[in-house]
C-alpha cells in the first residue's frame, strides 16, 4: 500500500527483475515480497524503514558503524540496517501518510464490492440446465459419427461423367427393407450406432441445370442420396428421442414434429460437414464428398440448392459452440406451431426452457465478440429453414411424381416425405 503510482513510474529501470529468478531483499538478503519504496525488499524490512521514517528515529552504531546486516543479526543494529535501507534507495517520499493508507483501503474494498456486486448479476447457469446441456451433447454424439464410416453401406453415389459398372462388386442392397415404412421409425429408438448425415441434399454454386430442367429422368445419385437420408432421418429420430422432455409428449405428437422438422434437423446437422473453402459436404472420403452437381443427379436444382448453401455459410460463420448447436437443433424439433401437433401448450413449454438454457449459455459461455446479438441470428435461421422446407417438400413432389424415381427412394423417405399432415 505504500507503493505508490508515482513511486512506480520513478523506479530505476535496473531495478526490473526476471520472475523466474529468486528475489532478494537488498537489506538483510531474506526472500523479498516485491518493491516496497523503490527497493526490492522483505516484509521485516519494509516495515521497518516506515516505522523509522515516521517516527523520524535516529539509531546509533554500538560498534564501528559498517554492520554487515543478515537475515539473523537485522535486529542487532538499527542504525547499520536502516543506512543499508537508504543505500539500496528506498526512499521516505514513497511512504503514504495514514491518511493516504485508509484513502487506498477503501478505494481497494469499494473495487472489490464493485467486482463482487457486478460478478452477482452475472446470469450463471443452473445444474438443471447444464443437466439438460449434457443430454443434448450425449444424444447428437451418439447419433453423429465424424467418421462418416457408415457411408459405405449405401448404395454407391454413381456420378454422371462416372462408369456405373466400375462399382458392380460393391454391394447396391442398403438394406432398404431396414429403414421401415409408417410410423415404426418414430415409434420405435434406432440403435445409437454413431452416424453423420451430411445433407447429400445439399451442394454449391458450381451447379448448372438440373435434371429435371432438361427433362432427363437419369437420376444417377438418387439411389444413394435416398439410402443416406433414410440413415440421417433414423439418426434425428434418435436424437429427439433423447431431447430432455420430448418422451412426455403423446405419440402422434411426437410423431407431427419429426416428420415437420426432419428435413430442417439434418439441414442443421450437416453444418458439421460443410466446408467453407469450396462450398462442399465433405464426408470422409472423396468419394462422400458432395457438391451442386451431385445433388442435381439426384433431382434437386438450384431453387432449394442455392438458398441452402447460403444458409450453410451464414450458420458456419456464426462458429457456434457444439452445445448451441445441439440446443438450435432441439428447439427446432420441439416447434409448437407444426401442423398435426395437438398438445401445443406442453411443446412450446418444452421449446421455453431450451430456449432460455440457451440465452443463458450465450450470456455465460459465449465470449464477446461473437456473442453479440448470437440469440436472435440463430432464431432467425429457424424462420430460414422453415422456407427451405417449404422448397424442398415442392421438389420432393415432383421427384417422386414419376415411377422410375419413386422406386429407387426407400419407405422411410417415402413415408417422411410422402403424407403430408394437413
Amino acid at each position: 500500500m505504500e507503493y505508490t503510482a508515482a513511486g512506480a513510474s520513478m523506479c530505476n529501470p535496473d531495478m526490473e527483475f526476471d520472475r523466474n529468478v529468486p528475489r532478494i531483499c537488498g537489506v538483510c538478503g531474506d526472500k523479498a515480497t516485491g518493491f516496497h519504496f523503490n527497493a526490492m525488499t522483505c516484509e521485516g524490512c519494509k516495515g521497518f524503514f516506515r516505522r523509522s521514517m515516521k517516527r523520524k528515529a535516529h539509531f546509533t552504531c554500538p560498534f564501528n558503524g559498517d554492520c554487515r546486516i543478515t537475515k539473523d543479526n537485522r535486529r542487532h543494529c538499527q542504525s547499520c540496517r536502516l543506512k543499508r535501507c537508504i543505500d539500496i534507495g528506498m526512499m521516505k517520499e514513497f511512504i503514504l501518510t495514514d491518511e493516504e493508507v485508509q484513502r487506498k483501503r477503501d478505494m481497494i474494498m469499494k473495487r472489490k464490492e464493485e467486482e463482487a456486486l457486478k460478478e452477482s448479476m452475472k446470469p450463471k447457469m443452473s445444474e438443471e440446465q447444464q443437466k439438460v446441456i449434457n443430454m443434448l451433447l450425449e444424444a447428437h454424439r451418439k447419433t453423429f459419427d465424424t467418421t462418416y464410416s457408415d457411408f459405405n453401406q449405401f448404395r454407391p453415389p454413381v456420378r454422371e461423367k462416372e462408369n456405373p459398372f466400375r462399382r458392380i462388386t460393391r454391394s447396391s442392397s442398403v438394406n432398404t427393407q431396414n429403414y421401415s415404412s409408417d410410423s415404426e421409425a418414430f415409434n420405435s429408438s434406432p440403435e445409437p450406432s454413431e452416424y453423420s448425415f451430411p445433407s447429400s441434399l445439399f451442394g454449391t454454386y458450381s451447379s448448372e441445370n438440373s435434371p429435371f430442367s432438361n427433362g432427363s429422368s437419369e437420376l444417377s445419385m438418387l439411389p444413394h442420396v435416398a439410402d443416406l437420408v433414410s440413415y440421417s432421418i433414423q439418426k434425428v429420430v434418435g436424437f429427439a428421442k433423447m431431447i430432455p422432455g420430448f418422451q412426455d409428449l403423446i405419440a402422434e405428437d411426437q410423431i407431427a414434429l419429426l416428420k415437420s422438422s426432419v428435413i430442417e434437423v439434418i439441414m442443421l446437422r450437416s453444418n458439421q460437414s460443410f466446408n467453407l473453402e469450396d462450398m462442399s459436404w465433405t464426408c470422409g472420403s472423396e468419394e462422400f464428398k458432395y457438391k451442386v452437381d451431385d445433388v442435381t443427379q439426384a433431382g434437386h436444382n438450384m431453387e432449394l440448392l442455392e438458398p441452402l448453401v447460403k444458409f450453410q455459410i451464414g450458420l458456419k460463420k456464426l462458429c457456434l459452440h457444439e452445445e448451441e448447436h445441439v440446443l438450435l437443433m432441439a428447439i427446432c424439433i420441439l416447434s409448437p406451431d407444426r401442423p398435426g401437433v395437438q398438445d401445443k401448450e406442453l411443446v412450446e413449454a418444452i421449446q421455453d426452457r431450451l430456449s432460455l438454457v440457451l440465452q443463458t449459455y450465450i450470456m455465460c459461455k459465449h465470449p464477446s465478440p461473437g456473442s453479440r446479438l448470437l440469440y436472435p441470428k440463430m432464431i432467425q435461421k429457424l424462420a430460414d429453414l422453415r422456407s427451405l422446407n417449404e422448397e424442398h417438400s415442392k421438389q420432393y413432389r415432383n421427384l417422386s411424381f414419376l415411377p422410375e424415381n419413386s422406386m429407387k427412394l426407400t419407405p422411410l423417405v417415402q413415408e417422411t416425405f410422402g403424407n403430408e399432415i394437413s
